[in-house]
Order: structure tokens, then C-alpha cells, then sequence
């Protein structure tokens, strides 16, 4: 491929090639975004060609040394779209690319993928969790793809070693992630007899330790704001403030909420009983009379008359089941409506407030087993990051500062 060349002319090459790749349209869209900041950016600084320097100088000027964790998702995706087109450049085609929902598993690889997916769900694996290794290991099918690998016969300790290689323009999160997934695919081709080298040796320890973020949460007096400003006189109110209760109330997560069915609610026995999606841990709490009652509300005056197995659906037609990203926008909807204080610097979703019942939890001094079988949590270990933010507990663990006998410090003693 040509080292530089106009971007124009560049961008119309890789254009094609997306529309080969069967991308969507919003994510055709967020390239040529992408690529109209790229040209703008290297209009204003009077560069007539593009090369990979041109790339690097442009994703600097978005960074400007600041970690990658810290950018917005827009800044993400223009790292991304100038990343890709370096590397188009360069090489001709895109190894590291999204993950079609809608993907062949035609070739010989794609099988043993599949077959491997289907071993985790077996196992008892999460489908999110299956669902992150299968984008995971369709990036290393592209990559053998891409370098005429198509038998798992031919493959050899430096296509492995290259491919990690390669992952630098990920963050060390997702380097982590992938590297893991790989090597729990190398062994599980190795222990079926599938490949007699156990490639998974080769993989190099990635040295990152992730580091949880304190969870956003809300005063009792904000929730209670928040549940205020839902207007229960129409239907759509009705199912929202329900829904929000499931929240705040019970801390369920959107995807429980919004996959709840009929046969989840036991009115008899005044409790909930749900297989959670995140974990597959079926769980079981108690049906409180202000959750049961704003259901019944919902039911009897607000949800449409339909067979569908879901309690909470949409208003129009065509009726069906809820998704998450709706549960969220429900959620920042309220919370701007009750004008809640520096909302701006907090998180709007309804995980804000699953994570603020934790914390009225902690401050009611509910042991932590308890909990976390309240939010459903595999392990203790999940729970323990709400410890962080009990701030009236960890006062009582501070301790005095010690008098420093030094001519260099002097401390004031009350």
C-alpha cells in the first residue's frame, strides 16, 4: 500500500472496503464523522497527505496526554476510526475491526469457535460473559483471516505472538480481557485433542490490575425526589414509576427489570423469584407492598392488552419488550425532571440506583453477606466495593496522626 496519499482518496478506498465488511449504517456514520475531524484537523495544520505520523499527531491532539480511560466515547471512536485508517493503510485491510452481530461461521475456525461458545454455556458461563469472548475470538478469526490462515493446522507461536502484538491500540483493560479469553480457547483446543501443541503456554502474563471506580449514587432524600416527579396519572407513568421502584427499591438490574415475566411474581407468597441475566444466580426477595402495589397500578390501568409474557412493555403498538438503553433514558429522564444537584457529574442509569440501595444498606449497618444476596452478587467479593464509600464506617477506622519530634516539621496540636 502507498506510505501517504490524499486523505480523500483514501477514505473512498476504505469506504468500500467497510461496505464489504457488512457494517451498519450508524457505524458507516461514525467513520465518516471520524474522518471529517481528521480532515479538518489536518486542513488546519496545512498537511496535504496522510501517513500513519499524520494519524499519530491527530489522536494526540485529542489525548493530549491524558490516560484513555479518562476520554469520552465520541474521543474513542475518532482514536479509533484514525487507527484504522493508519492501519488500512498500511496493510490494505482492517484485522481489529466491530464484531457483526450477523457473522458466517462458514469456515473451519468459525465451527470450532462455535463449538467452544456452546462448552461455556455448558459450563454455566453468563451469556454476557459468552457473548464478550465470542467479539473476543471473531478478532482473532479476523486476524488469522487476514494473514491466510484458514486451519487451525497451519497456525504457529508467532501468529499468536503477532496478534498481541497488535493489540496496542486497545486499552490495557480490553488488551487484558482478549489475551485471557485466548488463552482459555488455546487450552480448551489443546485438552480436546483439536491441536496437539498446548499453544496457551506461549501467552504472556499481561501485568494489569483493574481498578473499580467508586459507584455513583444518590441520597434517600434524591430518590425520593426522583420517584416524586413521575406523573402516575397516564399509562407511561404508571409502568415507569414501577419499574424505577424495582430500582431503588430492590436494586434489580435493567436487564432483569426489563426481561421480568409473569410468572417471576409470586402474589401468594409476596416475593420476586428471577434467574438474574448477568450472573445465571436465581434469586428470590420479597414482594414489598409499595413494589407490589405500583405493578398492580401498572397492570390493571396502564399496560396494554397483550399476550406477550413480559410485565413491562411499550405503550404503542407494535407492543414488545423493553430493552435496557429504554430503562436508562427512563431513568435520566426523571432525574433531570427532579432537578437533582450535580447530576451532570454523576451516572443517570437505573445502576445508580441498585448501587444506592447498597449504601442505605450499609448506613442501616446490614451485614454484607446479607447484601449481597439482596443484590444477587456470586461472592461477597463483588459487594466489598461498596465498603468505599460507607464514609461514616470508615471514619470510625481512621486513626491520629502521631506527633513528629523533627526541627524540619512542625505539626499544630489542638
Amino acid at each position: 500500500m502507498k506510505k501517504q496519499q490524499k486523505l480523500q482518496e483514501l477514505v473512498s478506498e476504505l469506504e468500500v472496503y467497510i461496505k464489504s465488511l457488512s457494517y451498519n449504517r450508524a457505524t458507516q456514520l461514525k467513520y465518516q464523522r471520524g474522518w471529517k475531524h481528521l480532515n479538518d484537523f489536518m486542513s488546519k495544520n496545512s498537511i496535504e497527505f496522510y501517513n500513519s505520523q499524520v494519524g499519530e499527531k491527530f489522536i494526540f491532539s485529542i489525548m493530549k496526554n491524558r490516560p484513555y480511560e479518562s476520554l469520552s466515547r465520541k474521543e474513542k471512536d475518532l482514536l479509533r476510526v484514525a487507527n484504522v485508517t493508519s492501519e488500512f493503510q498500511v496493510t490494505g485491510v482492517i484485522r481489529f475491526r466491530s464484531v457483526s452481530k450477523k457473522y458466517d461461521f462458514s469456515g473451519e475456525i468459525d465451527k470450532i469457535i462455535l463449538n467452544y461458545l456452546e462448552y461455556l454455556k455448558l459450563k454455566g458461563n453468563a451469556l454476557r460473559t459468552i457473548e464478550g469472548k465470542k467479539i473476543h475470538l471473531l478478532r482473532f478469526l479476523d486476524y488469522l483471516k487476514a494473514s491466510n490462515i484458514f486451519s487451525l493446522k497451519t497456525l504457529e507461536n508467532q501468529h499468536i505472538l503477532q496478534f498481541i502484538n497488535d493489540l496496542g491500540i486497545y486499552s490495557n483493560a480490553s488488551i487484558h480481557n482478549i489475551v485471557g479469553t485466548l488463552k482459555g480457547f488455546l487450552k480448551y483446543l489443546y485438552q480436546s485433542e483439536i491441536l496437539l501443541t498446548d499453544f496457551s503456554y506461549i501467552i504472556p502474563k499481561i501485568g494489569y490490575k483493574k481498578e473499580s471506580k467508586l459507584p455513583t449514587t444518590y441520597t434517600k432524600e434524591e430518590v425520593e425526589k426522583l420517584l416524586k416527579s413521575v406523573d402516575r396519572a397516564n399509562p407511561k407513568g404508571k409502568r415507569d414509576f414501577a419499574m424505577i421502584l424495582l430500582a431503588a427499591r430492590l436494586g434489580l438490574r435493567a436487564s432483569d427489570i426489563c426481561r421480568m415475566k409473569f410468572e417471576n411474581i409470586n402474589w401468594k407468597q409476596n416475593n420476586i423469584r428471577i434467574k438474574q441475566t448477568k450472573t445465571a444466580k436465581v434469586i428470590e426477595l420479597p414482594l414489598l407492598t409499595e413494589v407490589g402495589n405500583a405493578i398492580i397500578d401498572y397492570l390493571k390501568y396502564g399496560r396494554p392488552k397483550t399476550d406477550l409474557p413480559y410485565i413491562f412493555i411499550c405503550i404503542g403498538q407494535p407492543y414488545g419488550k423493553l430493552k435496557e438503553p429504554t430503562l436508562h433514558s427512563i431513568v435520566t429522564f426523571y432525574l433531570k425532571r427532579a432537578k437533582i444537584d450535580n447530576l451532570d457529574k454523576k451516572k443517570h442509569g437505573p445502576h445508580a440506583l441498585r448501587h444506592s440501595l447498597a449504601c442505605t444498606l450499609l448506613e442501616q449497618k446490614t451485614p454484607l453477606p446479607v447484601i449481597s444476596e439482596v443484590l444477587g452478587h456470586s461472592s461477597t467479593e463483588s459487594t466489598k466495593t461498596y465498603l468505599r464509600i460507607d464514609l461514616n464506617s470508615l471514619r470510625q477506622c481512621s486513626l491520629e496522626v502521631p506527633v513528629l519530634n523533627s526541627p524540619y516539621y512542625i505539626q499544630e496540636v489542638n
